[in-house]
């Protein structure tokens, strides 16, 4: 049987089908293991090829017996589109991702089935129900354990610098805003570290970007992992929570040895009383301690890049640029800034859907770069044209540059390394994008 498995383009991103040929766009990546996942839990010996829009042309003419779409909010009209076409030609079109496991009924009317939630127990399921002809409107997984977990197919994905390698889901946080504790739960699920150890030596990229939620949801796990991989000669970037990071220096000294050269933190905002409002239960009681904290991770050697989103009930329009005086006090070394985007399956959704504050339910606005519902302290214009004025203030020229000399002079390494190497494509890369999503609302401005 032949099963093409597909990840459909993004219309708004850092790196963008459109952009696939920039220099950025295997520098600057966020590899993804859900489709080489996909293709390493399907049973039986089927023929199987995997396509990432953003990288290569997909050719609809090509023959298939069964396609599989992972889709994301922002992709699922193009997922749709996609799943329409080949239903069309008669091929089975199964669906799964994020958004269809928040919206399996709707996703369901431009699929044979829907898979819901993870598909290691569920994929498989599919697959021999559809050999025997028997294919389910609905599979829906039950979390499952994660120990002897096959490792991802890369063999079938797009080559990138970096890896991608998960040690747990779930995630105890629980944010209003994220899909992540809904999907994958609030209970962490660990691997055995010895597998994940094995897995890191089999990866044959030398930096790895760790797909967890957050690798300092268990510090007592993560001080384990990071002393057995100490001599792995790998060098890798994960998700972390400021609180964990600021008081424990075990843990950041483990993080160093064992390769970490960068950290994402999301920040989301600079506001005691909007981070208990969104249960960012982490953030809360260390927020003013934001900028010693990072100062503490860049002694160690750590870029820290930080994730903001801005609207927010208690935002009003001064809030990016005392956002950005903080930002360059700290320091910092990259910062992504996301519009509050209310994805469908989070609370905050619920929420404004019951308060008629949603504006669009075109899911290609759901991209952290659009408004698509109504806030609360400004309005729609002032939260775009603050979103504007904040990447292009933090993102010139010369604010890129002075960031890449920064972290070259506390880092150590004046020349090239993973480290500088990420900070500097990371920096370069955003700037692009957020020159590109500043000309996109002026022209949308413009048009209105």
């Amino acid at each position: 049987m032949r099963i093409l498995l597909v990840e459909p383009r993004f219309e708004h991103g850092v790196i963008t089908y459109k952009e696939r040929n920039s220099p950025f766009s295997k520098i600057y990546t966020n590899p993804s293991i859900t489709l080489p996942m996909v293709a390493a839990v399907t049973p039986g010996n089927h023929q199987i090829r995997i396509v990432n829009e953003n990288y290569e042309d997909l050719n609809l003419n090509d023959d298939y017996d069964l396609v599989g779409i992972s889709v994301l909010t922002m992709t699922a009209l193009r997922a749709y589109e996609l799943a329409d076409l080949f239903r069309e030609k008669g091929v089975t079109v199964v669906l799964g991702g994020y958004h269809v496991s928040a919206l399996p009924e709707e996703a369901k009317q431009h699929a044979d089935s829907v898979v819901i939630g993870e598909a290691e127990e569920t994929w498989p399921m599919a697959i021999k129900d559809f050999e025997k002809g028997e294919l389910k409107p609905f599979y829906r997984s039950s979390r499952p354990e994660l120990n002897h977990l096959p490792w991802p197919r890369r063999d079938l994905y797009y080559s990138f610098i970096a890896g991608a390698v998960q040690a747990a889901r779930g995630c105890p946080v629980g944010c209003d805003f994220c899909p992540t504790s809904r999907l994958l739960g609030r209970r962490l699920r660990k691997r055995p570290i010895k597998e994940v150890v094995e897995e890191l030596k089999a990866t044959p990229n030398k930096v790895i970007v760790f797909r967890d939620a957050s690798l300092t949801a268990d510090p007592n796990y993560s001080k384990a992992l990071f002393k057995a991989m100490k001599g792995l000669n790998k060098r890798w970037i994960a998700n972390g929570n400021i609180n964990v990071l600021c008081r424990d220096d075990e843990f950041l000294r483990l993080a160093k040895e064992s390769g970490c050269v960068q950290w994402f933190i999301g920040l989301e905002s600079l506001s005691k009383e909007t981070l208990k409002n969104i249960h960012k239960t982490t953030n809360v009681g260390i927020v003013e301690k934001y900028g010693e904290c990072i100062k503490k991770l860049h002694r160690y050697g750590m870029a820290v890049f930080g994730g903001l989103i801005f609207g927010f009930d208690e935002d009003t329009p001064d809030v990016f640029e005392t956002t950005y005086e903080a930002l360059e006090e700290w320091q910092i070394d990259a910062a992504e800034f996301n519009i509050l985007t209310p994805y469908p399956g989070t609370t905050i959704y619920e929420r404004f859907e019951r308060e008629g504050r949603i504006l669009t339910k075109d899911w290609s606005k759901y991209s952290q770069a659009h408004v698509v519902f109504q806030p609360k302290s400004m309005s729609v214009e002032e939260l775009l044209d603050g979103y504007s004025w904040i990447s292009k203030r933090f993102y010139s020229f010369y604010g890129c540059i002075k960031r890449i000399l920064n972290h070259l002079g506390y880092s150590g390494k004046w020349g090239y390394s993973p480290s500088s190497l990420s900070i500097a494509a990371t920096n370069m890369a955003l700037r692009s994008y957020y020159m590109r999503e500043r000309r996109r609302i002026e022209k949308e401005k413009h048009i209105s």
